[in-house]
């Protein structure tokens, strides 16, 4: 992986920085080695046991992390977890539907929804971490009110790919989001991304990973910004030669 290849001595000192390149470039690996460095809390809790995180752990041996602060507490997010999450929840909520099936109609109803609830661990965990249930909204919408139970004091907050399911005005509304963070909280933010609008945060710092090479870019240098604008600038002379 090209992230890993090339990655040496990287400085983020700036209060946000942003790792940005292609599918398969590395970037979400070296994020998810970084949170497993600082052994960041994620959707799932703290472990670092899921099989997504192997190829990270892999790297820890040859990673090495030096801060000039006191570390701080933070948060690990990655937009693939989110499904995954729900999902599990779903899926431990359908065992105990079932397992409860049998009680028949000796048992009030009410009494039954109360065991399920104090079965559902998870959904519990789900409420006390996020304040409700995150089925309770679209998937946009979900992230950020995620963003913002989780990060809500100083801390150091590493996110992969937040705007997955963000439209470019909830791009826009994270951007105001970690600006009005950072007024109040001395934190910093780690985020690998694929957007453009994301990488026009002002002053931070861009990480291009290419085949060849990773090296600090303005936003204009970066190949995603120059292929977006390009196409917006004229869609047809891309179009008609796929």
């Amino acid at each position: 992986m090209p992230a890993i290849k090339y990655v040496k001595n990287l400085d983020f000192s700036k209060r946000v920085s942003f790792l940005v390149g292609e599918n398969g470039s590395g970037k979400s690996t070296l994020l998810e080695a970084i949170a497993c460095r600082l052994q960041l809390p994620h959707m799932d809790g703290r472990s670092y046991a899921k099989n997504s995180f192997d190829a990270a752990k892999k790297l820890l041996p040859f990673l090495e992390l030096t801060w000039q602060i006191e570390r701080s507490v933070g948060f690990f997010f990655r937009a693939e977890d989110f499904g995954d999450y729900l999902n599990s929840i779903h899926r431990v909520g359908t065992t105990i539907e079932n397992q409860m099936g049998d009680l028949g109609p000796d048992v009030p109803t009410h009494i039954i929804n109360q065991m399920k609830e104090s079965a559902n661990y998870q959904l519990k965990q789900m409420r006390s971490n996020y304040g409700q249930e995150l089925n309770a909204f679209s998937h946009g919408e979900a992230y950020l009110h995620i963003m913002n139970e989780m990060i809500n004091t100083r801390g150091i907050y590493l996110l992969d790919e937040p705007e997955a399911a963000l439209s470019p005005a909830k791009q826009l509304t994270l951007i105001a989001f970690i600006k009005n963070h950072l007024k109040a909280h001395n934190s910093q933010f780690i985020i690998a991304t694929h957007s453009p609008i994301l990488l026009a945060f002002p002053e931070a710092s861009i990480f291009e990973i290419t085949e060849n090479t990773m090296e600090k870019k303005n936003l204009e240098e970066t190949e995603h910004f120059n292929i977006t604008k390009s196409f917006l600038n004229n869609p047809e002379a891309y179009l008609r030669h796929l």
